[in-house]
């Protein structure tokens, strides 16, 4: 095949919820789009291991790719889940303060959330203790727009759409590399085989080789590996993958909660949280417990006695046996335990100069409730 002609319009590296988003809106304005995912599933990273909540878009700088991906996000995913009937519940949250000290931080996130068009609303710990008669705290503001949804079903929707616009998922597909071939791009792609030693994946077998037009790295977890691999961009100008893994404990017996409860944010997390299912069963989490240099979701049993104290402060009627280890999940970091946050970093040709390929790096929470607004920019982005 000459560089002329191409496999694919666009390929989509990673089939998580972000990646699958961004090939739906590309196959929707006409593309023919290939998805590749090493995994045997979609979404078996951070797509399936996380809360499972629709941010209102609260905590996060004015101005930022994460406030304004995650209110316009908010937006389009309850209109989406609505219009495909994909199970969802608007449950509203309450982020309480538990000491006078934390009070001060209840007005720095109302603050910046009106900064970024998101309106709280402030309870007494009255009005909190007749919503949620389990939780005690000095006071706490209550966000409205805040819910849960089934993210496995919402990238099976995905999915649907993306095949009816004519594109295609692969499973257990490694990409390799990618080099430029005229105005298109040759990309090497492996058969991905699954190693036992911490969710590794190895390339087995010669690798198939195709031409495109487009590709949007969304590889999660390998972002910056992925980047490294296109012809062009300089490895040393990317940035660091970091893994921060946190944990999930499941609560035994019966729920006494009936909206989304947080405390005030920690670094790098917004603390250890009540979030529900949509079968109405409650978990805990995450925490931010460690920085494994690779994939690993060991799950350290011992994390239990933190998180009862963490969570007693705001639900002192916690009973030791009924914290129940759940799951652990690995949040995409750009930035170190000892920096600030980052944020999302979509990277088009106006960034690296690559025509052609955008590279989506460090998108951790919220990149759900993000995943709509995400895939507007990258298809302005990819054709920059």
């Amino acid at each position: 095949m000459s560089a002329s002609q191409t496999d694919f319009d666009a390929l989509v590296i990673g089939a998580g919820v972000v990646g699958l988003a961004c090939a739906r809106s590309l196959a929707l304005s006409g593309r023919s789009v290939l998805v590749v995912e090493a995994e045997s599933k979609f979404g078996e990273h951070a797509s399936s291991r996380n809360s499972e909540v629709i941010h209102a878009g609260v905590y996060y700088p004015p101005g930022s790719n994460k406030a304004r991906m995650c209110v316009r996000g908010k937006a389009l995913l309850y209109a989406y889940c609505a219009d495909r009937q994909v199970p969802h519940r608007r449950l509203g949250k309450l982020i309480v303060a538990t000491t006078p000290e934390e009070l001060g931080a209840l007005e720095t996130i109302r603050a910046r959330a009106s900064a970024c068009g998101v309106e709280l609303e402030s309870r007494s710990h009255r009005q909190v203790a007749a919503m949620e008669p389990a939780i005690v705290c000095q006071e706490a503001l209550w966000s409205s727009t805040s819910g849960i949804i089934d993210s496995h079903a919402y990238m099976l929707s995905l999915i649907g759409d993306l095949e009816q616009g004519g594109g295609t998922v692969v499973f257990r597909t490694q990409f390799m590399r990618a080099e430029r071939a005229g105005s298109n791009w040759h990309v090497w792609l492996g058969e991905a085989s699954r190693r036992p030693e911490k969710g590794a994946t190895a390339v087995v077998g010669d690798p198939a080789e195709i031409t495109v037009r487009q590709i949007v790295n969304c590889a999660g977890l390998h972002a910056p590996r992925v980047a490294a691999a296109i012809e062009g961009l300089a490895e040393s100008g990317l940035p660091r993958q970091r893994y921060c893994r946190g944990h999930y404990f499941g609560l035994r017996g019966r729920n006494p909660f009936r909206h989304l409860v947080y405390p005030v944010p920690v670094q790098h997390g917004l603390g250890i949280h009540v979030t529900l299912d949509l079968a109405g069963q409650a978990r805990f989490g995450p925490d931010v417990a460690s920085w494994p240099d690779e994939i690993d979701y060991g799950f350290e049993s011992d994390r239990a006695p933190v998180f009862a104290k963490a969570i007693r402060q705001y639900f002192p009627s916690l009973q030791d046996d009924q914290l129940v280890p759940s799951y652990t999940g690995l949040r995409a970091k750009i930035s170190g335990p000892d920096e600030p946050g980052a944020d999302f970093r979509i990277d088009g040709p106006q960034t690296h100069g690559l025509k052609g390929v955008v590279n989506l790096m460090g998108i951790e929470s919220p990149g759900l409730t993000s995943s709509l607004a995400i895939s507007e920019e990258v298809l302005v982005k990819v054709d920059g």
